[in-house]
């Protein structure tokens, strides 16, 4: 009698159970089919394709897309995503199908559907809505139609996105790169609204629309909240019926006049340690507005280190011309005068004075002139410079103290880094999304927004688990391994490496999964459990 071979299969689990969880939580998969559509033929529909680049997204792995399957060939596929599919599945070919169904649904529509169920669902508090952008550079030729430049700036866009030269966030200037338009609320940084744009497009140009664009979808009154890039005469029209909250560029001369206008002793003590303000109401751009003069005692540390280190470094640089020049033969006086007046041009903290023209007599009668002058610091601009170190306007459209107090304000704007680190997110170089390497501009635009989905899937999974610790007053242990109600979910991703599945003639186990990582599960949805055979 020949007995069986027993066979035993280790794939690895990981943090991968949790992010399987978040995204049945969000019903992300249910959703993408309900819009796009299946077929009973196919083994693996678009929502699971969906689900698992997502996975990928949050694997912590650089692999690029052509590596996609790759990624899958030592995970628990089967268990993450069904018991039916293969990592063979998730072929190079299926994955740009789906991609390009989601892309000809409409990007921003589909990502807006699947932020609001989360909303409602999560019970998100969206009366602010921060807005930002970010530029993602891309190695490669991408060679767009000219026709398309005439639409770059079109909020509603059918044509694909220009991958072309722009500024540089990145500081790449030698790259070309497309534009992340990223919308995301106060609460838990949970992104609620999506928009891939041409690499040369100008904020200041499309903010307002982008604005108008978002109010008209979404169902509830949020406040709006963006960088001086919002605030332009065009943009205050366009917001005419927006409520919002901006930056206000200090090239704007109402603004500069107001910031050297007040002494520090004049400014009243915000809530916030290390803030003070002073509010008037003013009109501009034909809008009546609240605004809000602010000094931070840190800030104005550092600019004034700043120009400390500025007035030196221009001393420096000028009185080295100046020896030089002391040493040098005019044959005009008028010459000599007007390189002195030339040095002077570009000076900024500093002024010449004392200038002597010395006339010398050489051979043959000949006359010639040499300059003597010294450096003075320019005090008058050096003082105007030194009040107006830290401080930086705030504005907003609503008039009603009621409505929006006067330390809110400064509140909400001070939460602007919430996109700002949605953005650190997607160019962490631990995510795969970090990594845009598709080869046309409608695989890029529909990459970035599967990036978004990663980023509204790993801040509400944050979310979730600091509201369950804090409901419950309980704590989980940090890097330094000290309690934290906070924890960030990459920290608790990195503490779920090394678990395994155990395969053993079809039966099932979980391997590695000690007490304290069940305990952590128990503060994170159900949906996540059951991936741990907890729930």
């Amino acid at each position: 009698m020949n007995s069986k071979k027993e066979e035993a299969f280790i794939k690895n689990l990981d943090h991968l159970g949790i992010v399987a969880g978040i995204i049945d939580e969000i019903g992300i998969v249910e959703k993408i089919n309900e819009l796009l559509g299946t077929d009973p033929r196919e083994r693996v529909n678009a929502g699971e394709v969906v689900k698992a680049i997502i996975l990928n997204g949050l694997g912590f792995v650089s692999k690029p897309l052509y590596l996609f399957s790759q990624f899958f060939q030592d995970k628990a596929i089967e268990h993450l995503l069904g018991e039916e599919i293969k990592a063979d599945d998730l072929n190079d070919d299926k994955l740009g199908r789906v991609m390009d169904k989601l892309y000809k649904y409409g990007l921003t529509k589909l990502f807006l559907i699947i932020a609001l169920e989360v909303v409602k669902k999560y019970g998100i508090c969206t009366k602010y809505s921060h807005l930002d952008s970010t530029s993602l550079h891309l190695h490669g030729e991408y060679n767009n139609r000219l026709e398309q430049q005439e639409k770059e700036l079109e909020i509603t866009r059918e044509s694909p996105i220009l991958i072309t030269q722009g500024y540089s966030r990145d500081h790449r200037p030698d790259l070309k790169q497309c534009i992340l338009d990223l919308i995301v609320s106060s609460d838990g940084d949970i992104p609620l609204f999506f928009r891939g744009a041409s690499g040369n497009e100008s904020d200041k140009a499309v903010f307002g629309k982008i604005l108008v664009e978002y109010s008209k979808q979404i169902n509830f009154e949020s406040i709006m909240v963006a960088d001086s890039a919002l605030y332009s005469v065009n943009n205050l029209k366009l917001m005419e019926n927006i409520k919002w909250i901006s930056r206000v560029p200090l090239s704007i001369k109402k603004a500069k006049n107001l910031v050297k206008a007040l002494t520090s002793i004049e400014l009243n003590k915000s809530e916030i340690k290390g803030y003070s303000y002073q509010e008037q109401t003013v009109t501009y751009g034909g809008i009546k507005q609240r605004w809000l003069l602010v000094e931070s005692e840190e800030r104005k540390k550092a600019d004034l280190k700043k120009l400390t280190q500025k007035i030196q470094e221009e001393f420096l640089k000028t009185e080295k011309q100046l020896t030089k020049l002391s040493k040098y033969e005019f044959d005009q006086q008028s010459l000599a005068m007007s390189k002195i007046q030339e040095i002077e041009s570009k000076l900024k903290y500093h002024k010449i004075s004392e200038v002597k023209i010395i006339e010398r007599k050489i051979k043959d009668e000949k006359l010639i002139y040499k300059v003597e002058s010294e450096l003075r610091e320019h005090q008058e601009l050096i003082a105007a410079n030194e009040k107006q170190a830290g401080r930086f306007i705030l504005a907003t459209n609503i008039l009603e103290i009621t409505e929006l107090e006067t330390p809110e304000i400064l509140r909400i704007y001070k939460q602007q880094q919430s996109s700002e680190r949605g953005f650190r997110f997607i160019k962490d170089p631990l995510f795969f999304a970090d990594s845009l390497f598709v080869k046309n501009s409608e695989r890029v635009e529909t990459m970035m927004m599967l990036m978004g989905l990663c980023l509204l899937v790993y801040n509400l999974g944050q979310r979730q688990l600091r509201s369950s610790l804090k409901t419950e007053k309980a704590t989980v242990k940090n890097q330094l391994n000290k309690p934290t109600e906070y924890p960030t979910l990459r920290w608790i991703f990195q503490c779920f490496q090394g678990i395994h599945v155990l395969i053993t003639q079809g039966v099932k186990q979980i391997i590695n999964l000690i007490e304290e990582r069940c305990r952590i599960l128990q503060f994170l949805p159900v949906s996540c459990q059951k991936y741990y055979f907890l729930a």
